[in-house]
């Protein structure tokens, strides 16, 4: 009896807190794992934003302050031109070919591309604010972008769950600039320049609260960390945007 008994005993399941005695471990590994990863990428993005920045306002400052640099890119508007469409040319590049933003060293070099001739073009529009004009507003951005990665990794408001109230003030926008391209040969009217102005910047306000949300991967939509590039990307446009936004707005014409 007893020898049957054992057999018996050996033939029975293990218990629900045998089998998974081991899950809690490896839950916490994979969530440590995980959480590694992610500060990686953050770190990484903002490595790559911050150069990124630093480029652009040292080019707009050049364009600002140094005058023969200042004359020469106001009276060759081409150059504004070929950097449009180089900026056009590398955001179409980066943005829809996703195995071209992910090999080395081509995204490195579209990105640089991409970064040069948004400078240009934001510092050939800088040269014909005065230079007043030009560090208020690039305090101002400072400012804003700080506070929103503030409210971004503090927060429990989930932005990149708000998509539908971001497309309808894209949609606002676009009523906007189509009255605007409809009014403007009749007549320049400042006030509906102003309120296009305004919307643009709270816009874009909400976009980089919102790709920087993304980018922290703590809410409902988050972005894969091998997508660095898009990433950094779709956080210095934003920034671009609120600056260029904000000049519309607060900026002086040069004498």
């Amino acid at each position: 009896m007893k020898k049957g008994k054992q057999v018996t005993d050996d033939n029975e399941p293990p218990t629900y807190q045998e089998a998974t005695a081991g899950y809690e471990e490896m839950e916490a590994q994979f969530a440590w794992d995980d959480k590694f990863i992610r500060q990686t990428f953050i770190r990484k993005v903002y490595a790559i934003l911050m150069v990124q920045l630093l480029v652009t306002v040292a080019i707009i400052g050049l364009f600002t302050f140094c005058a023969p640099v200042r004359f020469f890119i106001q009276t060759h508007p081409g150059l504004y031109m070929a950097s449009y469409m180089m900026f056009f040319a590398t955001y179409i590049a980066l943005s829809c070919c996703g195995e071209l933003r992910r090999q080395f060293p081509w995204n490195i070099i579209l990105l640089v591309l991409f970064t040069l001739s948004i400078s240009i073009m934001m510092g050939f529009v800088s040269s014909f604010y005065n230079t007043q004009s030009v560090l208020l507003c690039v305090g101002i951005t400072a400012l804003v972008c700080l506070c929103v990665t503030v409210f971004s990794f503090q927060s429990k408001i989930d932005v990149t769950s708000c998509q539908g109230v971001l497309f309808s003030l894209c949609m606002v926008m676009l009523l906007c600039a189509i009255t605007m391209s409809i009014v403007v040969p009749f007549g320049y009217v400042p006030w509906l320049h102003a309120v296009y102005a305004v919307i643009g910047a709270i816009v874009f306000t909400l976009f980089l609260a919102f790709d920087t949300q993304m980018l922290l991967g703590n809410k409902r939509y988050a972005i894969s960390p091998e997508e660095y590039i898009f990433a950094t990307l779709s956080i210095y446009l934003d920034i671009i945007y609120l600056f260029s936004f904000l000049l519309q707005i607060t900026g002086q014409g040069r004498d």
